[in-house]
C-alpha cells in the first residue's frame, strides 16, 4: 500500500503518517482555530486537496464495513489510525497476543 500511494504522489504517504496540517489561525487568546474558507490561499487549498486525494485512495481500497468505521474521519491520518487499531490493536492487545503465542508454544 505504501508503494502504491507513493507512486501516485510521494507526499501522500507523508501526509497520511504525519497528518494534514489543516489551515488554521490564532485567535486573540492564542488558540488555534480553523481558518474560514473564504480566507484560504493557494497553499491552503493545495494541502486540503492532498488530504482529499489521500482519503480517496484509502477509501477506494477498503470494503463497505470498513468504510462505515472511517466515515466520520476528517483526515487521512485519522482513517489510517482507526484502521490500524482495528487490525493491529493497541500495544496492550499486541502484548496479550504475544503472551498467548508464547504460552501455546511452551
Amino acid at each position: 500500500m505504501i508503494i502504491f500511494i507513493q507512486s501516485i504522489d510521494y507526499n501522500l504517504w507523508d501526509l497520511i503518517v504525519d497528518g494534514p496540517h489543516l489551515p488554521s489561525i490564532r485567535d486573540e487568546n492564542g488558540e488555534s482555530i480553523p481558518k474560514p474558507r473564504n480566507t484560504y490561499n493557494d497553499d491552503d487549498r493545495m494541502r486540503l486537496q492532498l488530504n482529499a486525494k489521500a482519503k480517496h485512495v484509502i477509501i477506494c481500497a477498503i470494503n463497505s464495513s470498513e468504510f462505515n468505521r472511517v466515515l466520520s474521519c476528517i483526515s487521512a491520518k485519522e482513517i489510517r489510525d482507526r484502521l490500524k487499531v482495528t487490525y493491529e490493536g493497541t500495544n496492550q492487545v499486541k502484548y496479550v497476543k504475544i503472551s498467548m503465542l508464547v504460552h501455546d508454544y511452551e
